[in-house]
């Protein structure tokens, strides 16, 4: 396939790999990336046995689902107990557990739950079925985010009454200030990901070389992408000259989708939000803007998402490893008491969860 194969070449990625180890500087070289694609990528091309030893990919909190918080969560599940609404989701989202209970376990118990690949579905759904209400949950970062906004604008024209909102968007370059103010991290450089970058471009990066003298670079999910994205950044801290590299130019420019930003702004405005492991964020958050309210789930039904003061169940360390303190082998309970089939902890159920990557590909 085509912008696929290319980017497979065995030959190419040895020769790469090579010349990543004749410029990787001495002493351990930490390197985060903040994207669930990338984290799969890594783990499932084996690239670890590829490049230094001292060069770590640390994965960070680049898995929406994961991220999400167990308030959230919960609301979730507070809303298929209410006899008259159907959840509409991604399927990532049925097993991550809440405080008692996960919407998988809610549909065993006969709550309305339905998967769906689109948020365009529950337009669809609620167009056809106007005595129902539905409840879409509206988890995701940039890349999903416009066709959330683009799903609600459909459903105000064709003046929808039964298609609500449970949101819980996030903004990736905020999280990433916020890991750069993290003392307990030691952070030489970033991989932007490619699926946000598409939508915000570049410009969004600038702050991290100018302001903390770190640099960074947008990659693609193939393996050349990622170990070309990485020889850039060892170039960087070689030169001393961080900066904002683009490796994705094929798909990735300054100032990305316009349009795409465009629409997510007309329905949507930054505010302050939680994240799982990292706690409130300013400004990483998307709400529904004032003349939206009608289509919010948690105006219409009275249910609001608790700030969560209970730990992670059974000694699960999902929140140091969204924060990349913990690698997803040092955890207890790893591969024993949570596994794919029986998850603690959501960056063991969503498929781009770094615990699922570890234990699916090493």
């Amino acid at each position: 396939m085509k912008y696929v194969s290319e980017f497979r070449n065995a030959s190419l990625v040895k020769k790469l790999a090579r010349k990543l180890h004749e410029i990787t500087p001495g002493g351990r070289v930490n390197i985060m990336e903040v994207c669930g694609t990338h984290t799969q990528a890594y783990a499932a091309f084996g690239l670890s046995a590829l490049v230094p030893a001292n060069l770590k990919l640390i994965s960070g909190p680049g898995c929406p689902v994961c991220v999400s918080t167990q308030g959230y969560i919960d609301a979730s599940i507070a809303l298929a107990r209410l006899p008259q609404v159907e959840i509409i989701t991604f399927g990532d989202m049925l097993r991550v557990p809440g405080t008692r209970s996960s919407l998988e376990k809610e549909k065993a118990g006969l709550a309305r739950v339905r998967v769906v690949y689109s948020p365009l579905d529950s337009v669809r759904l609620a167009r056809l079925n106007p005595g129902k209400k539905f409840v879409f949950l509206a988890v995701g970062f940039e890349t999903t985010a416009p066709t959330i906004a683009l799903s609600l604008l459909l459903a105000k024209k064709e003046k929808l009454k039964n298609l609500f909102f449970l949101t819980s968007l996030k903004l990736i370059p905020p999280v990433m200030q916020a890991l750069l103010r993290d003392k307990e991290l030691d952070l030489q450089g970033f991989l932007c990901p490619g699926h946000v970058s598409c939508i915000i471009g570049t410009r969004p990066y600038e702050f991290i070389p100018r302001d903390y003298s770190i640099g960074c670079c947008v990659t693609g999910f193939q393996p050349l992408d990622i170990l070309e994205g990485l020889y850039f950044l060892m170039l960087q801290i070689n030169r001393k000259s961080p900066k904002v590299d683009n490796q994705y130019v094929r798909l990735v420019g300054r100032d990305g989708n316009p349009r795409a930003k465009r629409l997510i702004f007309k329905v949507f405005k930054s505010c302050n939000a939680s994240w799982r492991g990292l706690g409130r964020i300013p400004l990483s958050g998307l709400k529904l803007r004032e003349e939206y309210s009608a289509f919010d789930a948690q105006h219409e039904f009275g249910i609001q998402e608790k700030e969560s003061t209970v730990k992670e169940k059974n000694g699960c360390k999902c929140a140091l490893v969204l924060r990349g303190l913990l690698s997803p082998p040092e955890c207890r309970l790893f591969a024993k008491g949570c596994t794919p089939l029986k998850p603690l902890g959501p960056c063991m159920v969503s498929s781009e969860g770094s615990c699922n990557a570890y234990y699916r590909y090493r």
